[in-house]
């Protein structure tokens, strides 16, 4: 948005019921009224909705349901994470925009956010359903001062803000599981998935570019046949609409505050809230590896590296670095609304 745009706005917002003249924010401002009027005609454009016209006042009647910048910078409480917002309607990947960036020298903590993607990425190559207008799509990138055998607990960090977040917004707390290696779960179903990315020098991680997706307002009627019966929303599960710029913003605060514990201590600052929600220890699972070797056992737990440890029925213990893992009793559990 445009300086002079982005000034009016903050003036009516501060205005509240009250109309300004054109000739108020035109002192106010130090520009022309008909400067006032063309950012008032940019600010509608962008979905914003202005009552008056030039002469009789403006008043802002309403806040379009995007995830612009100036929304998101407006009471963000983070002190590193997402001040520089980098925003696009539809691309088609925000970890490939985030890519860029980092090559380019941009600063960590820098926030890739899209409406929608075309060409969202999973793990393992799959897609990432990435509707427009409804859902959260965004690529941080750090600069952390990690070795690259800890590098995979970062995607654990990013697990537990994403299902604290979902907690916190919906009230819920037994329905929402941290699944290994990167999904949140929301009543047995996928309501996030988390991709990382990242160069390396040496032994030390150069930047990273941790990508999350998480379902809020698509409804689960309306995805792709693949998805749908393995897949979730926040609003299909409680049954109602979620305010994705307040999502966004606890979202960000949570991850900075868990990549700051992160920073200081390693995963072992975070392991008690990671353990809370892994609820895949105890349970028989089926890991597809990399190298495209498959194994069978029961799930014991995280390795301090982010590791998953499976003993095998002969009871040795196979530590999985990096993998595809399905819960062999993966029964999604019924889906009720929360209170």
């Amino acid at each position: 948005m445009a300086e002079g745009a982005a000034r009016v706005l903050e003036a009516l917002r501060s205005a509240g019921a009250d109309r300004c003249s054109g000739e108020q924010l035109s002192a106010q401002l130090g520009v022309s009224r008909a400067q006032i009027w063309k950012h008032v005609g940019a600010l509608r454009r962008r979905g914003y909705g202005i009552d008056g016209e030039p002469g009789g006042g403006y008043r802002l009647t309403a806040v379009p349901d995007r995830l612009y910048p100036e929304e998101i910078s407006r009471g963000l409480e983070t002190c590193w994470l997402a001040r520089e917002i980098r925003y696009f309607d539809t691309i088609d990947s925000t970890n490939r925009i985030a890519l860029e960036l980092a090559q380019q020298g941009a600063p960590h903590g820098t926030a890739v956010l899209a409406e929608g993607q075309t060409a969202g990425r999973g793990r393992l190559g799959r897609s990432f359903y990435s509707p427009p207008h409804q859902n959260l799509y965004t690529t941080l990138l750090l600069r952390p001062t990690l070795s690259t055998a800890d590098a995979p607990t970062l995607i654990l960090a990013a697990g537990v803000a994403v299902a604290e977040a979902i907690v916190a917004t919906l009230g819920t707390d037994d329905a929402v599981e941290i699944k290994w290696p990167n999904d949140v779960l929301l009543g047995g179903l996928k309501t996030s998935g988390i991709l990382m990315e990242m160069s390396a020098e040496a032994t030390r991680v150069g930047f990273a570019v941790l990508g999350i997706g998480v379902n809020l307002n698509a409804e689960r009627e309306a995805f792709p046949d693949e998805f749908r019966h393995l897949a979730t929303s926040l609003r299909s599960h409680s049954g109602r609409r979620i305010d994705r710029v307040a999502f966004t913003r606890r979202l960000y605060c949570i991850l900075e505050e868990a990549l700051d514990e992160h920073a200081r201590a390693g995963f072992a600052a975070l392991r008690a809230r990671f353990d809370a929600r892994f609820r895949m220890a105890g349970r028989v699972v089926r890991v597809l590896e990399m190298g495209g070797r498959e194994l069978t056992g029961t799930a014991r737990g995280i390795a301090s590296d982010g590791a998953l440890e499976v003993e095998r029925p002969t009871g040795d213990i196979t530590r999985v670095i990096a993998g595809d893992v399905t819960l062999a009793d993966n029964r999604p559990r019924e889906v009720k609304p929360a209170p």
